[in-house]
């Protein structure tokens, strides 16, 4: 395990957080917990908007570098501490390609265009409102976006880049989870996959992490 004393995950409680503690127990990196929550007070702290002043979680402090995002923690974790049992980022150019389409898919079109409507609509309807075409669309475009990620889902292998794991699937499955909370029943092979991820044993240790 590499030291912990430059190295903090600010954040706990939610599924953005939980890739940034995932990856990191992936990579067997050792590291401290601001068990920061969402919309709480403790994001509306000088102390906390010093750290991002966009009062947002989760943010990486890792020695001098500062990086918020979820996307961008995993993948920055993934470049800066390869480790030859979880790469988390392929080194081959196309495969790198592929990453990107992926974690860009995901960050674009399960979470930001759907799951962000579905969160906001449903489960804090008393602070954005109620809104059910918004809640319509937003479930079948969902589903119709899952149900492509089925189709290209690779051939061999169990993960979205085949047979390595990596920080995409930390993304796909952060966002799959939610289907439960929607009642969005997933594509058999879509479930299969993100059973045989959440297996892993750093997902449960994550959880334990992610847990407030």
């Amino acid at each position: 395990m590499t030291n912990q004393s430059t190295r903090t995950v600010w954040g706990v409680g939610t599924s953005r957080t939980l890739r940034a503690h995932w990856a990191l127990h992936e990579l067997q990196l050792e590291f401290a917990i601001e068990p920061i929550r969402t919309r709480t007070p403790d994001t509306e702290t000088e102390r906390f908007k010093s750290v991002n002043p966009k009062q947002k979680i989760p943010v990486l402090h890792d020695g001098e570098v500062r990086i918020a995002e979820s996307n961008a923690i995993v993948t920055y974790l993934a470049e800066r501490y390869e480790h030859p049992e979880a790469p988390l980022i392929p080194t081959d150019v196309a495969a790198r390609a592929k990453y990107f389409e992926w974690i860009s898919f995901i960050a674009t079109e399960l979470d930001a265009t759907s799951l962000y409507v579905l969160r906001r609509h449903v489960e804090l309807f008393e602070i954005y409102g109620k809104a059910p075409a918004a809640i319509k669309t937003a479930r079948e475009y969902f589903i119709r976006m899952v149900a492509s990620a089925e189709i290209s889902l690779p051939n061999e292998g169990d993960y979205l880049l085949g047979h390595e794991f990596s920080g995409a699937d930390i993304m796909m499955v952060s966002c799959l989870n939610f289907s439960d909370r929607f009642g969005i029943r997933l594509p058999v092979a879509i479930a299969d996959y993100r059973e045989r991820v959440v297996a892993r044993p750093s997902y449960a240790e994550a959880l334990k992490a992610n847990t407030p």
